[in-house]
């Protein structure tokens, strides 16, 4: 089981039902999955970009990620439909864990000038998203074969129903928000 997991069985689950009184243990909020989407605009101009991408994020992951084409054709972006403009990772159970643990513990500590994630990124439902601005803060990346420093989004998908009770887990599971 992973070190994360074991964490949240032992220490957050009977935290959070003390806090928000909780009847069953099916009811205590949990991560769900997590998206890992990295948009490459200059893609369009140079294909190849893509095949770096997905390499990279293969080994930030451990999984294979999926390259996602343009829906429709825009012309003032010289956008064909079906182009691939970048690429995508779902992260489930076991593997969500581990990747969870080395952004929190290992990758967000590396950022230049950081001072914790800013809490207002809920989207209503008790998700989260942020944005990172560069792949090489991740320990699997080798800063001298990047070709270009490229960022991803990461949407954090949790079952809690509001956007409190999803800023408790994320703060008890570790995740360093700004006061």
């Amino acid at each position: 089981m992973a070190r994360l997991k074991e964490f949240y069985t032992k220490d957050v689950v009977p935290a959070l039902t003390k806090e928000f009184q909780y009847k069953n243990p099916m009811q205590v909020p949990k991560l769900d999955k997590i998206v890992v989407n990295m948009g490459l605009g200059e893609a369009i101009q140079n294909v190849k970009i893509i095949d770096g991408a997905v390499v990279e994020l293969a080994m930030i992951t451990g999984q294979r990620p999926v390259v996602t084409k343009a829906k429709k054709s825009i012309a003032t972006f010289k956008l064909r439909q079906g182009m691939p403009i970048g690429c995508s990772v779902i992260l489930r159970k076991e593997i969500m864990y581990e990747f969870f643990d080395r952004l929190v513990n290992v990758a967000l500590p590396k950022v230049r000038d950081f001072r914790g994630i800013s809490s207002n990124s809920f989207d209503g439902r008790g998700n989260f998203s942020m944005g990172l601005q560069e792949q090489i803060i991740f320990p699997e990346i080798e800063y001298d074969k990047v070709e270009k420093v490229k960022g991803m989004n990461i949407t954090i998908v949790t079952t809690a129903k509001t956007d409190a009770e999803a800023r408790v887990l994320l703060k008890l599971m570790g995740v360093p928000f700004k006061n």
